[in-house]
């Protein structure tokens, strides 16, 4: 994370679950999407612990925390987050959740509403069927079989050598492409490798996602929303923010022009005022 930032571990469930905790104030729980880890908000903390307390977990099945066999629905990664919470002391939170983590995050604020202050989506999974061809590709059959193979170190090196040949000739991989490419190499593990299917496979089918906030949300109490969204996302196209705002009562939306799946990471120094003038918001 950064110098500031103490690193923990705790045992939830009977399992190893790591995660980051810095700075003093209201609370901000960032929960990172799919293939993710507490990395990809690392660059935030510094710009939001001097008056917040930022706590950034590693899911199970993600970055240094366990990659048990067990349910890795919506709802159980709340529940652990929910039992987090709970060994920290900690009664409310505002969520900041990416991709997985925003549906991770929706259903979080639906089981423990008393629990949840504000909550902050960030292209977020849940809001409609259409997904990348690369996730959905993942629920197929077989693909057990293949992801292996293709998750090799041999392929994984092949690879990553194709990618130095294109930034010798000035093409440069962008954000969404080089954070892609960092889960990819996580999946060498045959324990990642399951978490992985097994996560997938609980929100996305092979038409696309199966699991959507849209059953449940207009029946949650009222809850003030931020939603972000790359103009350019491929993963999960920028519309999905406009059926936010359908669903969601007072939801705000803020589109990053020209971002991709990963907003955050375009444009941290936005993100961070965004996040920030919205919790002190007293509406």
């Amino acid at each position: 994370m950064t110098a500031s930032t103490t690193e923990h571990t705790v045992t939830l469930l009977g399992h190893t679950f790591s995660y980051a905790d810095s700075g003093s104030g209201p609370v901000l729980l960032f929960i990172h999407g799919l293939l993710g880890s507490q990395r990809q908000w690392a660059h935030l903390v510094d710009r939001l612990d001097d008056g917040h307390r930022v706590v950034v977990p590693d899911l199970f099945g993600h970055g240094q925390s366990a990659k048990p066999m067990g349910d890795y629905s919506l709802g159980a990664h709340a529940a652990t987050l929910r039992d987090l919470l709970d060994r920290l002391g900690i009664e409310r939170v505002t969520l900041v959740g990416h991709s997985l983590g925003g549906g991770i995050a929706m259903v979080f604020s639906y089981l423990f509403p008393e629990r949840v202050e504000r909550l902050v989506l960030v292209a977020s999974g849940g809001l409609g069927r259409e997904v990348s061809p690369l996730l959905r590709s993942a629920t197929l059959p077989l693909a057990e079989y293949v992801l292996p193979v293709i998750a090799s170190g041999w392929m994984r090196r092949r690879l990553a050598s194709a990618g130095r040949a294109l930034g010798s000739v000035g093409l440069r991989p962008g954000r969404d492409l080089t954070e892609v490419w960092e889960g990819f190499t996580s999946l060498g593990g045959g324990e990642t490798r399951r978490a992985f299917l097994a996560t997938t496979r609980a929100v996305i089918d092979p038409g696309g996602q199966s699991v959507t906030a849209h059953d449940y949300l207009p029946e949650s109490a009222p809850l003030p929303t931020l939603v972000v969204w790359g103009t350019r996302d491929r993963m999960i196209p920028a519309w999905h923010a406009a059926a936010a705002s359908s669903s969601i009562e007072g939801c705000r939306v803020e589109l990053f022009q020209g971002a991709g799946h990963f907003p955050h990471l375009d444009d941290p120094d936005r993100f961070a005022d965004l996040v920030r003038e919205f919790v002190a918001d007293p509406a």
